[in-house]
């Protein structure tokens, strides 16, 4: 065991030599050969993390990103083969790089970059579409106990997350709003799907995963009572997010 977090270690951080015992195939050390697949191991890494975080890059700089890349890749080595997850601690990194504490969106919107990846790897699921809705009837409507789609979540933020994604993501002349944005992510088909939540309407969708829609609608219209009932109904119907019951 200690062999192998020798090896571990040294394999991220350049300023240690290879591990004991580690020869080339001629018998003789094996340094240089070790450097070149540290250096192609690393740069894998931060591959990783500049495709899995592409906002945060253009945010604050390839530049920038390359070496906050590095830095994280040595701090947080990867606990699995399958990469396409990896980077799961990198929001709480961000929030504890004091040379960044300036923008403080940061972390929230490295979150809405992992909840993106984690929707579109998702297990496949039939969503509710608006004809299920439709056949339920009013009286089944409020009585319907919802389940989520494996892809569906909520990432809240102080910040307006979705505005300040879409601005660095295709969308240059999106305006970025004030205060608190919640993005519901779906993915009804084959693209993840992203809607802006007021923090109202996210504790409504959030509420859907615990009580009745009826009951959900009593609390909403009781904690706002200015509470956008068809907006919400809209998403709902719309957005994918409640799983089509199955049938026995």
């Amino acid at each position: 065991m200690t062999g192998q977090i020798s090896f571990s270690d040294a394999l991220l951080d350049p300023s240690k030599t290879a591990p004991v015992g580690l020869v080339h195939p001629d018998g003789g050390p094996a340094g240089k050969r070790f450097d070149v697949y540290r250096n192609n191991v690393t740069s894998s890494l931060i591959e990783a993390m500049r495709t899995g975080f592409p906002v945060i890059e253009k945010l604050i700089g390839a530049r920038n990103f390359g070496t906050l890349a590095v830095m994280y890749v040595r701090q947080h080595p990867p606990t699995s083969p399958v990469l396409m997850f990896y980077g799961d601690a990198f929001p709480t990194f961000l929030a504890a790089f004091e040379p960044l504490q300036h923008l403080m969106y940061l972390p929230d919107v490295a979150r809405l970059e992992l909840a993106r990846r984690r929707a579109y790897h998702a297990a496949d699921s039939n969503v509710m579409t608006p004809d299920d809705f439709a056949t339920l009837g009013d009286a089944g409507l409020m009585a319907l106990n919802i389940t989520t789609t494996p892809a569906t979540t909520i990432v809240a933020s102080a910040y307006p997350i979705h505005d300040i994604w879409l601005r660095n993501s295709g969308l240059p002349d999106h305006p970025i709003g004030q205060g608190a944005q919640h993005v519901l992510l779906t993915r009804p088909d084959m693209d993840v799907q992203m809607v802006a939540l007021t923090p109202a309407l996210a504790a409504f969708f959030a509420s859907l995963t615990e009580m009745a829609v009826g009951t959900a609608i009593e609390t909403a219209l009781a904690q706002t009572p200015d509470f956008p009932l068809s907006e919400a109904f809209a998403i709902l119907m719309q957005s994918g997010f409640a799983a089509r019951p199955e049938v026995d």
